[in-house]
């Protein structure tokens, strides 16, 4: 179980990349682009999959916080960017599985050909990325300390102080500690030039 980190390569201020996924965390496959799932405070993009340790571990957490936020006006949304055909346990069925088991109420979207983990320069599971309304990035980190074997407690306490800043709109949280987890499952020659 390598541990890699966030890149840090979409800056503070930059905005979101625009993208058209298909959803299933319902296991409709329908397509919804970031523009129509954007909250009205702010969207919390997560990079994620069903088997990483480290998804699992956060994963029932990640479903409560965004019950939460979501009365702050605070939209999630979790994208799978890692190759299924060799990693079969990510595949959009068990998204679905996965998605209900850990009490996901936002939709869980299929990033096939990854090209949106290669524009968010995504690098691992789990990845955050928080943008406010006008979907300009102001906090890419941790949801917490916690890590598989740690012993540290999950509380999404980083990602918590995050959003407060948000709301306050006060100055965005410095510094950003880095998420980390298994690194995103590339296609054979699609591994992007800041991975590795």
């Amino acid at each position: 179980m390598a541990e890699v980190n966030s890149t840090f390569q979409l800056k503070i201020g930059d905005s979101a990349p625009d993208f058209t996924l298909p959803n299933y965390s319902d296991n409709s496959g329908n397509e919804h682009s970031l523009t129509s799932l954007t909250g009205e405070n702010g969207t919390l993009v997560i990079f994620a999959c069903n088997h990483c340790p480290f998804v699992v571990l956060l994963a029932e957490a990640i479903g409560h916080f965004a019950n939460d936020v979501k009365d702050d006006g605070i939209a999630t949304i979790a994208i799978n960017s890692n190759d299924v055909e060799n990693y079969p346990a990510d595949s959009p069925e068990k998204m679905t599985t996965f998605a209900s088991e850990s009490g996901w109420n936002f939709p869980y979207l299929f990033d096939a050909d990854q090209k949106i983990a290669h524009a968010y320069s995504a690098a691992c599971t789990p990845d955050f990325y928080l943008f406010d309304s006008g979907r300009r990035l102001v906090y890419a980190g941790q949801f917490d300390a916690a890590r598989p074997g740690n012993g540290k407690p999950i509380t999404g306490a980083d990602m918590r102080k995050a959003i407060e800043a948000l709301l306050a709109r006060e100055a965005p949280l410095s510094p950003q500690l880095p998420s980390s987890g298994c690194n995103i499952k590339w296609k054979p020659g699609n591994a992007p030039a800041y991975f590795g």
